[in-house]
């Protein structure tokens, strides 16, 4: 059973990158039998639970801590964290290193168990030989790591000679209770480490129907894992009881964050508890991201950051979403239910919001403006604009109906069958484009996103000027819908941005033969389009500022636009005095043919 699966409906927002890591495979040498204790962590006191709270530990010192936030009663639902100071967008509120992060499967090989980097270029990761599952990027990570994985990797084997082939390895989720409860029982269960842990919040209590059977699973597939035989087995652990256990998966699957690589692809999963006062709200002011402070191997690895993307006042409360921001009101409401167990009431849910671009129209009559989808209504809603009421209510609600429908089925065959899955996906962009969806409307703008993936993947099979154009103009619509929800320096639109930038920034395979015929089509060619790939990395990288942090110079995908946009300057300077060489050398021969 996945993560994924365990918890339905809680997906992050994720804006992948079209450069893909590198596979590697080299064999590790044995693991020493003991090693240092991984870097310490920040007390927290008991956490209230209020229904909107999930939790991280901090590498940031106490004082820091203290000085830049306050924990305290909340108006949004128990307690809250709280601003001691202002705060400019781009601010790193605070930065902290997870309890226990954890890769997803298919990410085992090709990112460090230890520090979730990749390997550097030309380097590749050495793997455990022992349970032959985790990888390290080097010998310090390993070692740092042995702690836990001593438990772990004797788990790993043990759970491979009874698994089915296709189940030989766990599932994140197991794989995270299992370095949860061996980190109690490393640090004791009266030390700090065990207490913060035990404080998040548990929703056992209120468990909904559709949660007992995963959560049977998930119980008996974590007892088989720890290779417990007994009740008092699990005593070492802090688990006394079937209501203890219980407590342990839900502190899991409520206060658990998406691990994601720098470019936002989510890779695992991570839980750490100090943030778990900071509440949800659908209109955030900051958010969590792991930028990669250092483009260098580092033991501080995953760096978990709050950074604000709103002016901050000093005493406000600071916000993050726990849900994808995009989605509509129903939408967010169901997933925060589901998954969380509590009813968003933000000024963004709280008001009705006759013009959210989330389901926006355009006016059947063309007359420039705007309408709600008629989703929940029984008649097409007015145009904002002209109030006119016009629209085929049966057509425009199938094509919202297949638009899911198509979604979900090209989503789910997006690795088996990618081309069947393209064809998809553009099939339903036409249908729901034509029904008059805007770029930021509900599912169009999910199904874009999923369209750009399939067509950047198919460029390095196919790298035709006909695909590399179809994609570019795609991510430009992405781009678009998401500016039009997601507030200027969030981190998915800078990711969304340079990803634009660099395939404006690739070589054309086919350019036209007269460039005049590029002027009045999108994308252009030739240096005007090497000129608009400047402009929007440039243009990326001051919102990359912000969504990953000033002082983090915008995260390491911030610090690779930087070296992109010179060598795009290069390049177009290059371009230029090539122009100016050859109108030279036009102009002197010039005189020479009058001559003869």
């Amino acid at each position: 059973m996945s993560f994924a699966n365990l918890r339905s409906s809680r997906k992050a927002k994720e804006a992948r990158s079209f450069v893909k890591d590198a596979v590697t495979s080299k064999a590790d040498e044995n693991l020493p039998e003991q090693s240092v204790v991984i870097a310490g962590h920040c007390g927290t006191e008991q956490a209230d639970l209020a229904d909107t709270s999930m939790a991280t530990s901090s590498h940031v010192s106490e004082p820091a801590r203290i000085a830049a936030l306050q924990v305290r009663e909340s108006s949004i639902a128990g307690r809250g964290t709280f601003a001691k100071a202002a705060h400019k967008p781009g601010s790193v509120i605070n930065a902290v290193k997870p309890y226990i992060s954890v890769l997803s499967t298919p990410y085992l090989s090709t990112f460090c168990t230890n520090c979730s980097s990749p390997p550097k270029q030309d380097a590749k990761l050495k793997r455990c030989t022992r349970c032959r599952v985790v990888w390290y990027c080097s010998d310090q990570c390993q070692t740092l790591d042995w702690d836990i994985h001593k438990y772990e990797c004797k788990a790993l084997q043990r759970w491979a000679e009874s698994a089915p082939d296709d189940a030989k390895i766990p599932s994140d989720a197991l794989r995270s209770l299992g370095r949860i409860l061996w980190g109690f029982k490393q640090h004791g269960l009266d030390r700090e480490w065990t207490k913060s842990m035990t404080q998040l919040q548990s929703h056992r209590t209120s468990l909904p129907p559709s949660a007992f059977e995963p959560y049977t699973h998930l119980a008996h597939s974590l007892i088989r894992y720890l290779g417990v035989e007994s009740p008092l087995e699990l005593e070492p652990y802090g688990v006394k009881s079937t209501g203890d256990l219980v407590d342990v998966i839900s502190r899991f699957t409520t206060n658990a964050f998406t691990l994601t690589s720098y470019t936002l692809n989510p890779i695992g999963v991570a839980v750490s508890p100090d943030a778990a006062f900071v509440n949800h709200s659908c209109d955030p002011n900051a958010v969590i991201v792991f930028p990669r402070v250092s483009d260098k191997q580092s033991t501080e690895e995953p760096q978990m950051s709050l950074v604000a993307i709103k002016k901050i006042p000093s005493g406000e409360e600071v916000t993050i979403s726990y849900v994808d921001t995009t989605l509509p009101r129903e939408l967010r409401q169901e997933e925060l239910k589901e998954t969380y167990n509590f009813e968003c009431k933000c000024t963004l849910c709280s008001t009705v919001q006759y013009d959210d671009p989330r389901t926006a129209m355009y006016c059947p009559k063309r007359c420039g403006g705007l309408r709600p989808a008629p989703i929940n209504g029984s008649t097409p809603p007015p145009c904002m604009k002209c109030k006119a009421v016009t629209g085929n209510l049966e057509g425009e609600l199938d094509a919202f109906n297949v638009g899911q429908e198509l979604l979900a089925k090209a989503a789910t065959i997006q690795q088996s069958d990618p081309q069947r899955a393209k064809r998809l996906a553009s099939n339903v962009i036409d249908v729901m484009t034509r029904a008059g969806l805007t770029p930021s409307c509900h599912p169009l703008l999910a199904v874009t996103r999923l369209h750009q993936e399939l067509l950047v993947a198919s460029l390095s099979e196919s790298p035709t000027q006909e695909t590399l154009d179809e994609a570019i103009r795609t991510s430009a619509k992405y781009v678009a819908g998401l500016s039009a929800i997601l507030p200027t320096g969030h981190p998915v639109r800078g990711v969304a941005l340079a990803e634009l930038g660099k395939l404006l920034a690739v070589d054309e395979p086919a350019p036209p033969t007269d460039p005049s015929a590029s002027l009045d089509r999108f994308p252009p060619s030739g240096s005007a389009r090497l000129r608009l790939a400047r402009e929007t990395l440039v243009r990326a990288r001051g919102e990359l500022m912000i969504g990953f942090g000033t002082n983090h110079g915008g995260g390491l995908v911030g610090r690779e636009l930087r070296e992109a946009i010179v060598r795009l300057e290069n390049e177009l300077g290059a371009w230029t005095q090539g122009v100016q060489n050859a109108l030279e050398d036009a102009k002197a021969a010039r005189p020479n043919a009058h001559r003869i």
